[in-house]
């Protein structure tokens, strides 16, 4: 099976592209990433075979852009499965520089679907998303989106145009939480994520408002694991949330302080009261994947901090 991965150098495409290697249904993977956020990390450690037959999987990296139309449809030549990751991501509640996130959101989402409606070959996509097209609510996988930000409104109208998709062939929306933990391929401008840096060589965190805002929250190794799964499993094309967990940001303060005691946080803004977004976990995903015993949110955080050097 030939599979392309669309920003497959990032956070979550690092994560994914290891577990697709390791698919014995899998003969080449194509990462297509324009590097746009410099994850050279991405370029170690895939060195995996396909034991059964001792040959070594084709990984193939491709420095493109999704406005690239006429590069973009050279490498889809082939391919069975597009995993569409690529996107400009900062924060879920992102409010600024609207043409950034319009670029490749929406636009850049336009031009890879355009190019798929048009290749018989490709049978199924799988598009990430974000939680963030809710707007500030509590959902589940039957609400209607109501995003509030530029950046959800860009991620919505990306998944318009992937659903396009949905009766021509398997198409999946996969509606992620906010996105934490250790990979290679790092980023530390999500919230657990950059308290976790803060707190293990600063010994002291900033918090945004009060602390009290709640947000759905999902390990990496879970989107991996679960997008992983999507490339042969049995599913009707639809839209799915993808979220294991909602905390309020002092939840994760007081874990924090389990693990670092001397930890010492100070508030920014404190008598604002942010937008918060909590997500139901009982998943209508569920039903067609499986996924590892959720671990503590202690037992992850201890197991980041020992990934740091010093």
């Amino acid at each position: 099976m030939k599979v392309l991965v669309t920003g497959g150098a990032g956070y979550i495409g690092t994560e994914l592209v290891t577990r697709l290697l390791q698919n014995p249904h899998t003969d080449e993977v194509i990462v297509y990433d324009n590097l746009s956020r410099h994850n050279y990390n991405f370029f170690l450690g895939h060195n995996v075979y396909d034991r059964a037959a001792n040959l070594k999987v084709k990984l193939t990296f491709v420095n493109g852009d999704l406005l690239d139309t006429r590069k973009l449809r050279k490498y889809l030549e082939g391919v069975e499965v597009v995993y569409h990751l690529a996107a400009k991501v900062i924060t879920p509640f992102m409010t600024t520089d609207g043409h950034f996130f319009e670029q490749t959101n929406n636009w850049g989402t336009a031009e890879l679907v355009y190019a798929i409606e048009e290749m018989d070959h490709i049978q199924r996509v799988i598009f990430t998303s974000s939680t963030s097209i809710y707007g500030a609510a509590h959902a589940d996988d039957n609400s209607l989106p109501n995003p509030q930000t530029i950046y959800g409104f860009s991620k919505l109208r990306g998944e318009e145009h992937v659903r396009r998709l949905f009766p021509k062939k398997k198409t999946y929306v996969i509606r992620c939480g906010n996105v934490y933990g250790y990979n290679r391929s790092m980023r530390f401008d999500a919230v657990i994520n950059r308290f976790m840096f803060e707190a293990n060589f600063n010994r002291r965190i900033s918090i945004h408002g009060n602390g009290k805002q709640r947000r759905a929250f999902v390990h990496i190794r879970t989107v991996a694991e679960v997008l992983a799964q999507l490339l042969e499993a049995e599913l009707p094309s639809d839209t799915y949330n993808l979220v294991e967990k909602n905390l309020q940001v002092l939840d994760i303060v007081d874990v924090l302080k389990t693990i670092y005691p001397d930890l010492e946080f100070i508030f920014v803004n404190q008598h604002i009261t942010l937008r918060e977004i909590t997500v139901d976990t009982q998943l209508k995903l569920d039903q067609f994947v499986t996924r590892e015993r959720e671990a503590s949110l202690l037992q992850e955080l201890e197991e980041f901090k020992a990934r740091f050097s010093f």
